[in-house]
């Protein structure tokens, strides 16, 4: 069963706003109350303070009250009346068609005008949010490549949620779980390709030609950045790396589109590829499988290739079995 409701009130609140000030209107204290009681406001500040971003009602009445802001009130209305519009089957289609058969894509969808350029997932195992930045300048086809890259995350929570619940993890030695914890991460590759469609259709095909070439770039750094997420996994699991300095290491291959997601791109591309999308699937709701079964896929690649790809170490792969 699949349940996606677009949630537009924190969108349709400010552009109340935008148009009581393009009337001459002196915005009162029960205008801005209108905002900052929308679910969708609230649960996008709520989400910003839980990764430490300052997020104030006082920072966003300046966000609201900015000339820049003011000069696309019908771009975005206009944009939001589109996206309500939008049929979500497709993307739900695409994310779905790399999860397990017994998924179940249930999430609120909220169209948000905000400060940062950026969409996300939130309490995807409790209360599945998905935050999509109204951006007039986005195509069809890039916001449906979005939304299904978010929605094959708020589909596998549930998977991830049944490893960190189960008796094998929580019997992991600290140093262990600590490492596996950040396998989840290259989920995020996995995403890059159920939104694209397949192994064989570009993950920036909708994008600018700019985000394109940075990606294009990225990936040619395949084999360095697998070298630098392995030490990264060793400093863990040796302890080098502990606590909080786990997560700031970790958070830096994020970036704009880093190693997390291009790393865990061509990954899912060669499993795909050499063994088949099922086995791809399959090995996404167990961390403990996917170096494994990528490097037994990219064994099978290197025999037909004058490009080798890398492999990652037996002292890893072991020290995570």
């Amino acid at each position: 069963m699949n349940k996606l409701i677009f949630m537009s009130d924190e969108a349709e609140a400010v552009l109340a706003l935008l148009a009581y000030r393009k009337a001459g209107k002196n915005l009162s204290e029960e205008d801005w109350q209108s905002l900052f009681t929308s679910e969708g406001f609230r649960r996008l500040q709520q989400r910003e303070r839980s990764m430490g971003n300052s997020f104030t009602n006082d920072d966003f009445r300046t966000f609201v009250l900015s000339d820049s802001l003011l000069q696309q009130t019908e771009s975005l209305s206009y944009t939001l009346n589109k996206w309500l519009k939008m049929d979500l089957d497709e993307a739900a289609h695409r994310a779905l068609t790399y999860l397990p058969i017994d998924a179940q894509l249930i999430a609120k969808i909220y169209p948000a005008i905000k400060p940062k350029p950026n969409s996300f997932v939130f309490e995807s195992e409790t209360n599945p949010a998905i935050f999509l930045y109204l951006d007039p300048k986005i195509s069809a086809e890039k916001l449906l490549n979005t939304l299904a890259h978010e929605l094959h995350h708020i589909g596998h929570a549930t998977y991830d949620k049944a490893v960190l619940e189960s008796n094998w993890w929580k019997a992991l030695p600290a140093p262990k779980r600590a490492a596996l914890e950040w396998i989840f991460a290259f989920k995020e590759g996995l995403a890059m390709l159920a939104a694209a469609g397949g192994p064989d259709i570009h993950p920036h095909s909708s994008s600018c030609d700019e985000d394109r070439a940075r990606w294009d770039k990225d990936v040619r750094n395949f084999n360095t950045d697998i070298r630098k997420l392995e030490q990264f996994f060793l400093d863990v699991l040796n302890g080098h790396l502990r606590g909080e300095a786990v997560w700031k290491t970790g958070f830096t291959s994020f970036g704009e589109q880093g190693p997390w997601y291009t790393v865990g791109w061509q990954m899912a591309v060669i499993i795909e590829r050499q063994l088949g999308r099922q086995v791809l699937i399959d090995t996404s709701c167990d961390p403990r499988r996917l170096l494994i079964v990528y490097n037994e896929a990219a064994r099978a690649h290197n025999k037909h290739t004058e490009q080798p790809i890398s492999l990652w170490s037996k002292e890893l792969v072991e020290g995570l079995n």
